[in-house]
């Protein structure tokens, strides 16, 4: 699968969106951390919102971690369209949009107005409501999307989220603390 151009949803919101495994941190750390992870999971949004800041400036900042999230479906699968709009924001937004996106999650559900509050956050990352309609109703991309997540289903085989493996080997599936993140990163890192 090549790069996939997203037009019409990246002028000006930090470059074309490309559909490989979005990725925060050193790719030469010894360490590896993979999260499969849903937009509209709870358990990942709490890992977000409350483990993950920790991790990150831990770990990830500081070049000991690369971390790579890849893309998973659970219903509602409407919000599909958060993972479309944190990738038309650009690959330098990416990781801030989703934020955003998992930050508004319980918003969403409570309303019922995911696209409303989707249109906010990508007004706020600088895009256009016509640019976050192109994005999200883009078919090469759901197509995309809808592919990654097979590929995840088959070869990886995922059912859950949230999922972590890390230097390859499943670590756990559902929700995880930083202090069994801190354990896998001292046995992974020996």
């Amino acid at each position: 699968m090549g790069a996939l151009a997203l037009v019409g949803c990246s002028k000006g919101s930090g470059g074309a969106a490309s559909s490989e495994d979005m990725s925060l941190g050193d790719p030469k750390a010894k360490v590896q951390v993979t999260e499969y992870a849903s937009a509209s999971c709870a358990h990942c949004a709490r890992f977000n919102n409350e483990v993950f800041p920790a991790f990150k400036a831990k770990y990830i900042d500081t070049g000991k971690v690369h971390y790579t999230l890849k893309e998973f479906l659970t219903p509602p699968e409407n919000v599909a369209a958060g993972f479309l709009l944190a990738r038309c924001a650009g690959k330098d937004k990416y990781f801030t949009v989703l934020d955003s996106i998992y930050k508004n999650q319980s918003e969403m559900f409570q309303t019922g107005d995911f696209r409303g509050v989707l249109l906010r956050i990508a007004q706020s990352s600088g895009m256009t409501e016509a640019q976050f309609s192109a994005c999200i109703q883009d078919d090469a991309a759901q197509k995309a999307l809808a592919a990654r997540v097979e590929k995840h289903i088959k070869e990886d085989k995922v059912d859950s989220t949230p999922t972590f493996d890390v230097n390859g080997v499943r670590l756990k599936s559902g929700e995880i603390s930083m202090p069994e993140l801190d354990a896998a990163y001292d046995k992974a890192a020996k």
